[in-house]
């Protein structure tokens, strides 16, 4: 401000180039105080700016996040051009204003302003539903921007936020241009939203284009083999992975992949070497190792985690209680329930109460069990009751049993509803990885290029069975599983087939790793220990509610799921 001070004492007065680099110095000092007074400046002495120094001042005030301020001057304007408008959008969209942004966005049509690549990708920022984004698609094709690489790949990421997967894979392959952050958009967008199968595609697709992968690729990817439980895909990621010098993030995705794909060896090797840990790192751990049979261990690193000064959060404890409740350590599950929201600051949500009464089941406290349901805060749902239930299969108390079934009954009436209206639910379906390849068995579905062979061999493995006394199990009570035992076969349910399939083409000795996107029904978990005690192999079932680890003819879930 001397500097203007002294100019004009000499008759020499600033223009509308000096005083935009002076307001550009004071946003990149933050120095609002003095923006301020060039802002005064500029409008003393009868001084008219330009439109693009009105437009830096509007700038100026949304860094400072003083969108009121940045307004007042907008509405003043005699003149708007494209980066007026622009410049608000973004401020709208940025400020989670997203209705206001796109009201702009038809006034500046109203106004006869075109909108630019600019002004779009500020615009999908503000998107607030489906229908508008479709509508905001439409302007952009009009206006003849839809092969903009940055509008475009804005679009991809609408799209795949608003879970209109098939529509951001349309807008990509109609790309003529991509760069590495596009394709991280579209990798990314299939591996949040639980298709791993078509993020491994993209990503072998972008490799052919000759693209490197970069840290955040490899996050996508290993989230990708993650969801589909491929450990051999992940190792091979892995090797990727060994190329940077990695951060935080990645080295959690990889800590995750091996936890949920079965393999706590390379889980403990990779938290062993992981210099940097965060609360993310401690709760994958503690998880991982609880859902696959280790609890105590679990408990163990949860005491380091402590120790290291690290806050547990919601899923920290809920681990914790998981790998209490597997453990059957029922007062020190109790403790760390009772003190979660005192000593931690946590407030205990369903999945607690569940990891609860799953504990004090599993013990045989059947009504202390009722009375915790009774008293909880969120409203128990058909997982609960199930939870329950279960425990009274264990421990046949029928009376108690007829009460949570028709509790589990009245919980699950959104499931009947939605079945009222026609929502399909999608078939049993598991996964194997072999020899670098994924083979998916779907119930009713015998395209598989073995099927024949695969269901000669089931045969085989059952008969052999029912020599040492294997008998269907067709009345499980608890499982469920969308009907899938009700209207098949028993003998040729998913993960049936998978485990034949794996026995067929894995060498001998390898472990056979199978996910299964239903729950595993009782005689399927019966047909698996039982088999893999007769082959002596060791078979790994993920399901979404459980880990099951067969070996020797016992599970690690210990027959309560």
């Amino acid at each position: 401000m001397k500097a203007l001070t002294f100019m004009q004492s000499h008759n020499i007065w600033a223009d509308s180039v000096t005083y935009s680099e002076l307001l550009k110095c004071c946003i990149s000092r933050g120095a609002l105080r003095e923006a301020k007074l060039v802002h005064k400046h500029i409008f003393s002495n009868g001084y008219h700016p330009k439109t693009f120094l009105i437009n830096t001042l509007i700038s100026m005030y949304v860094k400072f996040s003083l969108l009121d301020d940045a307004r007042k001057l907008f509405d003043q304007m005699p003149e708007r051009n494209v980066v007026s408008w622009t410049t608000m959008i973004a401020a709208f969209a940025n400020a989670g204003l997203g209705y206001e942004g796109l009201r702009f966005l038809v006034l500046m049509g109203r106004d006869g302003v075109r909108p630019n690549m600019f002004t779009y990708s500020s615009v999908l920022r503000a998107c607030s539903g489906l229908e508008s984004l479709k509508q905001i698609h439409c302007g952009i094709v009009k206006d003849g921007l839809d092969s903009d690489v940055f509008v475009r790949s804005a679009l991809v990421d609408n799209y795949a936020k608003w879970g209109e997967l098939g529509n951001a894979l349309v807008v990509f392959n109609e790309m003529e241009t991509r760069d590495l952050i596009v394709w991280n958009s579209v990798i990314g967008a299939f591996a949040q939203n639980s298709d791993g199968d078509e993020a491994l595609n993209l990503f072998k697709r972008m490799k052919r284009c000759g693209f490197m992968a970069d840290q955040a690729t490899l996050t996508s990817v290993l989230r990708a083999c993650t969801a589909m439980a491929l450990l051999e895909l992940g190792r091979q990621v892995h090797v990727h992975v060994l190329k940077y010098n990695r951060d935080l993030i990645l080295s959690n995705a990889l800590l995750d992949m091996y936890c949920k794909c079965g393999s706590m060896e390379d889980a403990r090797f990779e938290f062993s070497r992981m210099v940097e840990k965060d609360v993310i790192s401690w709760s994958t751990m503690i998880i991982g190792l609880a859902q696959n049979g280790f609890s105590h261990e679990a408990l163990e690193i949860f005491q380091v985690m402590k120790s290291s000064g690290t806050k547990p959060n919601y899923i920290t404890v809920l681990g914790v209680l998981f790998a209490c409740s597997h453990a059957g350590l029922v007062d020190k599950g109790r403790s760390y329930f009772e003190s979660m929201e005192k000593v931690f600051g946590i407030k205990p949500g369903r999945e607690h109460y569940g990891c609860m009464v799953d504990l004090l089941g599993r013990a045989g406290k059947l009504d202390e069990a009722v009375e915790l349901i009774h008293n909880m805060e969120p409203e128990p749902d058909a997982v609960t009751w199930r939870t329950l239930l279960g425990a009274c299969r264990i421990h046949r108390n029928m009376d108690l049993a007829a009460y949570a079934a028709k509790k589990w009954e009245d919980a699950a009436q959104v499931r009947k509803a939605m079945k009222g209206n026609n929502v399909r639910k999608e078939p049993g379906c598991s996964w194997i990885e072999v020899n670098k390849q994924i083979h998916a068995f779907i119930l009713r579905d015998n395209s598989h290029p073995q099927i024949d062979e695969i269901i000669r061999q089931l045969n085989h493995y059952v008969q052999r069975l029912k020599g040492v006394g294997y008998v269907p199990d067709t009345n499980f009570v608890l499982q469920d599983v969308e009907g899938e035992q009700l209207e098949d076969p028993l003998l040729y349910h998913s993960e049936k087939l998978a485990i034949v399939y794996g026995l067929m083409s894995l060498t001998k000795g390898k472990t056979i790793r199978i996910r299964k996107n239903l729950r595993i029904c009782g005689d399927c978990h019966l047909f698996a220990k039982l088999l893999a005690q007769m082959e002596n192999r060791n078979i790994v079932i993920r399901d979404p509610i459980r880990y099951h680890h067969f070996q020797g003819g016992v599970c690690s879930c210990g027959d309560y799921w």
